[in-house]
């Protein structure tokens, strides 16, 4: 067996077993934990398929701020595991007819290659290699510092944009807002804060 089918193979199975263990688990911590493992595994086969921009884009994107974010929100608003008030097995003939339909549709997409030995060779043009061996990378990154610079730098704008107004409105301070003045507070002398009354007996 080709070693690259071997690990698609694989993780398309952790794929799907992440992905249900995601629906199953009813803690929100363990079903963040196993949908960054989905982030992982998908940003892997796209690795294997050779779209490797795609695929550290995915881990940066997905993995490293999404996921990250549901995690630490999850964690800091503390919600509690509750049971399930619908019965589990109520559910099972709606799902069994989604994944019906599903693997009908998969099916008849790939009816016509189901029983041939060999699915090496459909793949028998490589577009990244025909257009001057360039890589997807490079390829990405002549489209769009080229034909696309225009449009790139725009976008960047709008995102110096929307990074100034955020700070902006942070930074603005209100007078009406009651706040703390520590170094106020610490030049403050105990003798005229605190004051002894003597009661008489």
């Amino acid at each position: 067996m080709n070693i690259d089918l071997l690990l698609f193979s694989i993780f398309s199975l952790f794929i799907f077993i992440s992905a249900i263990m995601v629906v199953i688990l009813s803690n929100a911590v363990h079903s963040v934990l196993f949908l960054i493992i989905v982030f992982c595994n998908v940003a892997s086969l796209l690795l294997i398929l050779g779209a490797e921009f795609f695929s550290f884009m995915f881990l940066i994107v997905y993995v490293g701020a999404i996921a990250v974010l549901f995690l630490f929100v999850v964690m800091m608003l503390n919600i509690k595991s509750n049971p399930m008030k619908i019965p589990f097995f109520s559910t099972l003939p709606a799902g069994f007819f989604v994944f019906f339909c599903i693997f009908n549709l998969i099916l008849n997409s790939q009816r016509n290659y189901l029983f041939l030995d060999n699915l090496n060779y459909l793949i028998y043009t490589s577009w990244l290699i025909e257009n001057n061996y360039l890589t997807n990378v490079e390829v990405i990154g002549r489209f769009l510092y080229t034909k696309y610079s225009l449009l790139f730098i725009l976008c960047g704008l709008i995102l110096l944009i929307a990074m100034i107004g955020a700070i902006v409105l942070t930074m603005h301070q209100r007078p009406t807002v009651k706040k703390q003045e520590i170094s106020i507070q610490l030049l403050r002398n105990y003798k005229g804060v605190i004051k002894f009354v003597w009661l008489r007996k």
